[in-house]
């Protein structure tokens, strides 16, 4: 691949499997270090060796995005490394089980919105300096088709994909005319995860494209830069 990413410095959350591993290959791959961060250290070392192994550069992190301090901690670590983030991918989330909306614990869907929604706005808030220190910081966020058509027993994972669509659409505005900062949302579609496999756990996952394929997709759509307020939808919903 092109090192069309040559010296940029990008963040992924949720790094060590599904999306986020795959994301942060082909961003190694197109020349981009990149920060990986997820709470599975062991997963992480893996998809670090494999960007040293094909050339690239990597940095593990290993960070549960409950931890609102250690966000806090990172974004300082990175600012006193390299002073700037050119980008943050916002890929980390939990689906939980799939129930009823009265029937949802209450410490469960707490968790979810933690993560889904919770961190992500800790993570901006955290790396928005750093991200406005770059010479075009961009912000990409997964969501899911979820957000904009909910469907019976998902009550949840579809409310915190439409608030993280509001959050960073949100932040996109806020930044679009007083920096050089944007901000974008891609929907995967359906992508052969362990997230997908708990959710649908009878499907062949050969049906459904795999993970390298929204990863291409990201890297262009970093390469290729996009406007503020970008929407990117990959295959078919969820």
């Amino acid at each position: 691949m092109t090192k069309t990413l040559e010296g940029k410095l990008v963040l992924v959350t949720g790094a060590s499997r599904g999306i986020g591993a795959a994301t942060a290959l082909a961003l190694g791959a197109a020349g981009a270090h990149v920060l990986l961060t997820a709470r599975t250290e062991g997963g992480l070392e893996e998809v670090e060796t494999k960007i040293h192994d094909a050339g690239g550069n990597a940095t593990i992190a290993p960070l549960d995005l409950a931890d609102s301090d250690g966000i806090d901690r990172l974004a300082q670590a990175i600012g006193g490394r390299w002073g700037r983030l050119d980008a943050l991918l916002l890929n980390a989330a939990m689906l939980g089980d799939l129930m009823p909306v009265p029937h949802v614990p209450v410490a469960k869907f707490d968790q979810i919105m933690a993560l889904n929604v919770g961190a992500p706005f800790r993570l901006i808030r955290a790396f928005d300096p750093l991200l406005r220190a770059a010479d075009n910081g961009r912000v990409v966020a997964l969501t899911s088709s979820l957000a904009t058509a909910p469907r019976a027993y998902w009550g949840p994972y579809a409310a915190s994909k439409a608030a993280l669509e509001a959050l960073v659409d949100t932040y996109g505005e806020e930044v679009r005319n007083t920096s050089r900062v944007r901000a974008a949302i891609v929907d995967p579609g359906r992508t052969r995860t362990k997230m997908r496999a708990q959710a649908y756990p009878g499907e062949d996952p050969q049906t459904v494209k795999p993970p390298e394929e929204v990863a291409e997709a990201i890297v262009k759509l970093l390469v290729e830069d996009f406007e503020p307020g970008a929407r990117l939808k990959l295959g078919k919903a969820a």
